[in-house]
Protein backbone atom coordinates (compact mmCIF):
# COMPACT_ATOMS: atom_id res chain seq x y z
CA UNK A 1 0.00 0.00 0.00
CA UNK A 2 1.25 3.49 -0.83
CA UNK A 3 2.31 5.61 2.14
CA UNK A 4 -0.47 7.87 3.34
CA UNK A 5 0.24 11.57 2.71
CA UNK A 6 0.15 13.74 5.82
CA UNK A 7 -2.90 16.02 5.85
CA UNK A 8 -2.74 18.84 8.41
CA UNK A 9 -6.00 19.69 10.20
CA UNK A 10 -5.69 22.69 12.56
CA UNK A 11 -7.41 21.72 15.81
CA UNK A 12 -10.23 23.71 17.36
CA UNK A 13 -10.25 25.00 20.93
CA UNK A 14 -13.25 23.63 22.82
CA UNK A 15 -14.64 24.55 26.22
CA UNK A 16 -15.00 20.86 27.00
CA UNK A 17 -15.29 17.38 25.56
CA UNK A 18 -16.68 14.07 26.78
CA UNK A 19 -14.26 12.19 29.07
CA UNK A 20 -11.91 15.15 29.43
CA UNK A 21 -11.54 17.04 32.71
CA UNK A 22 -10.23 20.11 30.92
CA UNK A 23 -11.02 22.29 27.95
CA UNK A 24 -10.22 20.48 24.71
CA UNK A 25 -8.07 20.91 21.61
CA UNK A 26 -10.06 18.85 19.14
CA UNK A 27 -10.92 17.90 15.57
CA UNK A 28 -14.28 16.62 14.38
CA UNK A 29 -14.21 12.84 14.09
CA UNK A 30 -16.23 12.99 10.86
CA UNK A 31 -13.53 15.16 9.24
CA UNK A 32 -10.66 12.97 10.44
CA UNK A 33 -12.40 9.79 9.29
CA UNK A 34 -13.19 11.25 5.86
CA UNK A 35 -9.49 12.06 5.36
CA UNK A 36 -8.56 8.54 6.49
CA UNK A 37 -11.12 6.92 4.16
CA UNK A 38 -9.67 9.03 1.36
CA UNK A 39 -6.24 7.51 1.93
CA UNK A 40 -4.67 10.33 3.95
CA UNK A 41 -2.99 10.38 7.36
CA UNK A 42 -4.83 13.00 9.44
CA UNK A 43 -2.47 15.21 11.45
CA UNK A 44 -4.45 17.22 14.01
CA UNK A 45 -2.21 20.25 14.43
CA UNK A 46 -2.10 22.36 17.57
CA UNK A 47 -2.98 25.97 16.62
CA UNK A 48 -0.08 27.61 18.36
CA UNK A 49 1.98 30.66 17.43
CA UNK A 50 1.10 31.95 13.94
CA UNK A 51 4.78 32.46 13.16
CA UNK A 52 5.24 28.68 13.45
CA UNK A 53 2.47 27.75 11.01
CA UNK A 54 4.67 27.76 7.91
CA UNK A 55 7.35 25.56 9.47
CA UNK A 56 4.74 23.08 10.69
CA UNK A 57 3.05 22.91 7.30
CA UNK A 58 6.33 22.32 5.49
CA UNK A 59 6.25 18.84 7.09
CA UNK A 60 2.86 18.16 5.52
CA UNK A 61 1.58 17.12 2.10
CA UNK A 62 -1.79 18.87 2.29
CA UNK A 63 -4.00 21.07 4.45
CA UNK A 64 -7.64 20.79 5.47
CA UNK A 65 -9.06 23.97 7.03
CA UNK A 66 -12.15 22.79 8.93
CA UNK A 67 -15.29 24.45 10.22
CA UNK A 68 -15.52 26.21 13.58
CA UNK A 69 -16.57 29.46 15.22
CA UNK A 70 -16.81 32.86 13.56
CA UNK A 71 -13.83 34.85 12.35
CA UNK A 72 -13.46 38.07 14.37
CA UNK A 73 -15.05 40.89 12.32
CA UNK A 74 -12.06 43.19 12.89
CA UNK A 75 -10.02 40.74 10.82
CA UNK A 76 -11.83 41.94 7.71
CA UNK A 77 -12.20 45.58 8.66
CA UNK A 78 -15.66 45.61 10.26
CA UNK A 79 -16.05 48.32 12.89
CA UNK A 80 -18.61 46.38 14.96
CA UNK A 81 -19.63 42.76 15.51
CA UNK A 82 -23.18 41.63 14.79
CA UNK A 83 -25.02 40.38 17.87
CA UNK A 84 -25.16 36.85 16.37
CA UNK A 85 -21.38 36.51 15.98
CA UNK A 86 -20.23 33.64 18.23
CA UNK A 87 -17.25 31.55 19.39
CA UNK A 88 -14.65 34.07 18.27
CA UNK A 89 -11.14 33.08 19.33
CA UNK A 90 -8.38 35.47 18.37
CA UNK A 91 -5.63 32.86 18.74
CA UNK A 92 -7.55 30.48 16.49
CA UNK A 93 -8.04 33.20 13.89
CA UNK A 94 -4.38 34.18 13.91
CA UNK A 95 -3.18 30.61 13.38
CA UNK A 96 -5.76 29.72 10.72
CA UNK A 97 -5.05 32.90 8.76
CA UNK A 98 -1.31 32.21 8.91
CA UNK A 99 -1.86 28.60 7.81
CA UNK A 100 -4.09 29.69 4.93
CA UNK A 101 -1.63 32.36 3.85
CA UNK A 102 1.26 29.89 3.80
CA UNK A 103 -0.70 27.20 1.98
CA UNK A 104 -1.81 29.59 -0.75
CA UNK A 105 1.63 31.12 -1.24
CA UNK A 106 3.45 27.79 -1.14
CA UNK A 107 0.96 25.93 -3.33
CA UNK A 108 0.12 23.35 -0.66
CA UNK A 109 -2.94 21.30 -1.73
CA UNK A 110 -5.81 22.66 0.37
CA UNK A 111 -9.45 21.83 1.05
CA UNK A 112 -11.26 24.49 3.10
CA UNK A 113 -14.62 23.76 4.72
CA UNK A 114 -17.21 26.29 6.00
CA UNK A 115 -15.20 28.53 8.37
CA UNK A 116 -12.18 27.40 6.36
CA UNK A 117 -13.61 29.02 3.22
CA UNK A 118 -14.26 32.21 5.17
CA UNK A 119 -10.69 32.20 6.55
CA UNK A 120 -9.28 31.85 3.02
CA UNK A 121 -11.48 34.67 1.76
CA UNK A 122 -10.30 36.96 4.57
CA UNK A 123 -6.67 35.91 4.04
CA UNK A 124 -7.08 36.94 0.40
CA UNK A 125 -8.41 40.37 1.38
CA UNK A 126 -12.13 39.64 1.19
CA UNK A 127 -14.95 40.32 3.66
CA UNK A 128 -17.82 38.37 5.21
CA UNK A 129 -21.51 38.88 5.76
CA UNK A 130 -21.72 38.65 9.54
CA UNK A 131 -25.21 37.13 9.61
CA UNK A 132 -27.56 35.61 7.02
CA UNK A 133 -31.33 35.98 7.24
CA UNK A 134 -32.53 33.31 6.99
CA UNK A 135 -29.42 31.49 8.11
CA UNK A 136 -28.20 28.15 6.76
CA UNK A 137 -27.94 26.36 10.11
CA UNK A 138 -28.81 22.65 9.86
CA UNK A 139 -29.85 23.36 6.29
CA UNK A 140 -29.73 20.91 3.39
CA UNK A 141 -30.14 22.11 -0.18
CA UNK A 142 -28.87 21.67 -3.72
CA UNK A 143 -26.16 23.67 -5.42
CA UNK A 144 -24.93 23.84 -8.99
CA UNK A 145 -21.20 23.64 -9.66
CA UNK A 146 -19.85 25.78 -12.50
CA UNK A 147 -19.13 23.68 -15.60
CA UNK A 148 -15.41 23.03 -15.96
CA UNK A 149 -14.68 23.93 -12.33
CA UNK A 150 -12.51 21.82 -10.05
CA UNK A 151 -15.61 21.18 -7.93
CA UNK A 152 -17.49 19.73 -10.89
CA UNK A 153 -14.48 17.63 -11.88
CA UNK A 154 -13.84 16.17 -8.44
CA UNK A 155 -17.47 15.34 -7.68
CA UNK A 156 -18.20 14.19 -11.25
CA UNK A 157 -21.44 16.12 -10.94
CA UNK A 158 -22.62 19.69 -11.47
CA UNK A 159 -25.70 19.34 -9.22
CA UNK A 160 -25.03 18.39 -5.61
CA UNK A 161 -27.07 17.95 -2.45
CA UNK A 162 -25.14 19.58 0.41
CA UNK A 163 -25.39 19.81 4.20
CA UNK A 164 -24.83 23.30 5.64
CA UNK A 165 -24.33 24.68 9.13
CA UNK A 166 -23.40 28.35 8.89
CA UNK A 167 -24.85 31.78 9.46
CA UNK A 168 -22.11 33.77 7.72
CA UNK A 169 -20.95 33.87 4.11
CA UNK A 170 -18.67 35.61 1.66
CA UNK A 171 -19.55 39.24 0.97
CA UNK A 172 -16.65 40.78 -0.99
CA UNK A 173 -14.59 38.12 -2.72
CA UNK A 174 -10.86 37.95 -1.97
CA UNK A 175 -8.24 38.72 -4.61
CA UNK A 176 -7.74 35.92 -7.13
CA UNK A 177 -10.75 33.90 -6.01
CA UNK A 178 -13.61 32.93 -8.28
CA UNK A 179 -17.06 31.65 -7.30
CA UNK A 180 -17.79 28.17 -8.64
CA UNK A 181 -21.09 27.42 -6.87
CA UNK A 182 -23.96 29.34 -5.29
CA UNK A 183 -27.14 28.48 -3.40
CA UNK A 184 -30.51 29.48 -4.84
CA UNK A 185 -30.49 32.58 -2.62
CA UNK A 186 -27.16 33.70 -4.08
CA UNK A 187 -24.99 32.62 -1.13
CA UNK A 188 -21.46 31.71 -2.24
CA UNK A 189 -21.05 27.95 -1.78
CA UNK A 190 -17.65 27.24 -3.37
CA UNK A 191 -14.60 29.23 -4.42
CA UNK A 192 -11.42 28.36 -6.30
CA UNK A 193 -8.31 30.15 -7.53
CA UNK A 194 -8.63 30.31 -11.30
CA UNK A 195 -4.87 30.72 -11.85
CA UNK A 196 -3.66 28.48 -9.01
CA UNK A 197 -0.73 26.21 -9.77
CA UNK A 198 -1.71 23.83 -6.96
CA UNK A 199 -4.91 22.04 -6.00
CA UNK A 200 -7.24 24.31 -4.00
CA UNK A 201 -10.96 24.11 -3.28
CA UNK A 202 -13.09 25.82 -0.63
CA UNK A 203 -16.72 24.89 0.09
CA UNK A 204 -19.19 26.60 2.38
CA UNK A 205 -21.03 23.39 3.29
CA UNK A 206 -19.88 20.42 5.41
CA UNK A 207 -19.01 17.48 3.12
CA UNK A 208 -18.03 15.41 6.17
CA UNK A 209 -21.69 15.33 7.27
CA UNK A 210 -22.62 12.88 4.51
CA UNK A 211 -19.25 11.67 3.19
CA UNK A 212 -19.63 8.18 4.63
CA UNK A 213 -22.64 7.49 2.38
CA UNK A 214 -22.33 10.10 -0.40
CA UNK A 215 -19.58 9.34 -2.91
CA UNK A 216 -19.56 12.90 -4.26
CA UNK A 217 -18.85 14.39 -0.82
CA UNK A 218 -16.25 11.74 0.07
CA UNK A 219 -14.71 12.46 -3.31
CA UNK A 220 -13.59 15.90 -2.12
CA UNK A 221 -11.44 14.34 0.62
CA UNK A 222 -10.08 11.69 -1.75
CA UNK A 223 -9.21 14.40 -4.27
CA UNK A 224 -7.27 16.34 -1.62
CA UNK A 225 -5.30 13.20 -0.79
CA UNK A 226 -4.54 12.49 -4.46
CA UNK A 227 -3.29 16.06 -4.88
CA UNK A 228 -1.16 15.68 -1.73
CA UNK A 229 0.42 12.61 -3.36
CA UNK A 230 1.18 14.64 -6.45
CA UNK A 231 -1.42 12.82 -8.55
CA UNK A 232 -3.60 14.75 -11.00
Amino acid sequence: MAERPLIAIPARFSAGATALRYAGVVAARAVVEAVWRGGGEPYVMYPGAPREAAALLRRCDGLLLPGGGDVAPHRYGAAEAHSRVYDVDDAQDAFDLAAAGHALSAGLPTLAICRGLQVVNVAAGGTLRQHLEPDHMAFAHRIAAAPGSLLAKETADEALSVSCFHHQAVEDLGTGLSVTARADDGTVEAVEFSDASAWFLAVQWHPEDTAETDAAQQGLFAALVRAARGES
